[in-house]
Parts: structure tokens; sequence; C-alpha cells
């Protein structure tokens, strides 16, 4: 597949200590090994002139004090608490001066966030989704790309995952609902 550079983001999703490093509260294998896929695919995107955009899921300590039903503390235990190394994007993938980073308090990079109005304002309507955890934020936000009209694209072998048929829920579920799954042999950016 070929994107065009100006109309399209690679989006790198929650690529963090907390989720791709062996010290961290959500540490995943899976998370840790796409790191190099996703550099693969980011110096792509740098090379072509492509938007990158990151996104850093960050909870602060009382989040979820007040919280009905939501909240993700009780689901995975405290994680990417705010003010902490965990919420901070992993070095092999440190986003360079002029790329966007999306902070998030949720599954979903649009919900409460600049992001919709940022992708606007740059002329974006293709979204290159690579990160972490598959069936979580990449799932989620994805689909919330889907549902406000941009094309989402997940890249199946740049994405991490706590189980394997997580991944295979998540490609699947994408693919037939509302976006597209490729590999990174195939994304290449016009000229």
């Amino acid at each position: 597949m070929e994107y065009d550079p100006e109309r399209t983001a690679v989006v790198i999703v929650d690529m963090q200590h907390g989720f791709c490093h062996p010290d961290g509260s959500l540490y995943a294998p899976a998370s840790e090994e796409v790191i190099e896929p996703c550099r693969v695919l980011l110096d792509r995107a740098r090379d072509a002139g492509a938007h990158v955009v990151f996104t850093r899921d960050v909870h602060p300590p009382e989040q979820f004090d007040d919280s009905h039903y939501y909240d993700e503390f009780d689901r995975w235990g405290e994680h990417v608490v705010e003010g902490t190394w965990e919420t901070e994007i992993v070095d092999e993938l440190a986003p360079q001066e002029d790329e966007h980073v999306t902070v998030k308090h949720t599954y979903d990079a649009f919900y409460g966030t600049e992001l919709e109005g940022w992708l606007d304002a740059h002329g974006i309507t293709d979204l290159v989704f690579a990160g972490t955890l598959a069936n979580v934020c990449v799932l989620h936000t994805a689909s919330s790309a889907g549902l406000r009209d941009y094309r989402p694209v997940i890249v199946e072998d740049c994405v991490g995952y706590l189980e394997e048929d997580h991944l295979t829920y998540a490609l699947e579920h994408a693919d037939w609902l509302f976006g597209e799954v490729t590999t990174l042999d195939t994304v290449q950016f016009a000229e």
C-alpha cells in the first residue's frame, strides 16, 4: 500500500516504559518485541515527510477516585501514573521535536483530547496505526478514528499484545468492522 505523506499520519500508540519495559507495571513481552518494527515504520514515515503522532497513556493518581464504573486501576492495577518513568515513550521511539504527542487518560486517544482537531488542521485523512495493546488502546483508538471518517489501517506486525489471541481478535474485528489491516513490508509512502 502506498500512502500520501501529506494526508497520512503514522500513529504510535502507547509505546511507553510501563508497557514495553520488563520493569513496567503492565509489561508485555510482545510490546517490547514490536519496538524495532515500529522504529522501521517511523523511519519510513519520517524519510517520506509523513506526519507522526504519538499517544501517551497517563493517569493522574486520583483519576478514578470518584468513578462510578470506569476504573482502570481496579481492572489493571495502578499503571502509567502521571509523573512516573512508566509514562515516558521508550528511547528507541523518542518523538522528534516537530512530531505531535497526544496525552490521553482512557483507551481511546480521541476521547477528551485535541487529537481530532490537530489531524483536521493538518489535512490528515489516513491513519496508520502501530503500538500497544492490540485489543485495548490500539483497537479503541483505531475504531474511534474510523467513526470519525478517517481511514484507519493497523500494521499487524507492529502491534503488541498480552496474548496472541487478543491480537487476532483485534485485527479481525478492525478489518471486518471499521478499518484495514496490513503488514509492515507493504507500507510505502508516495514520493
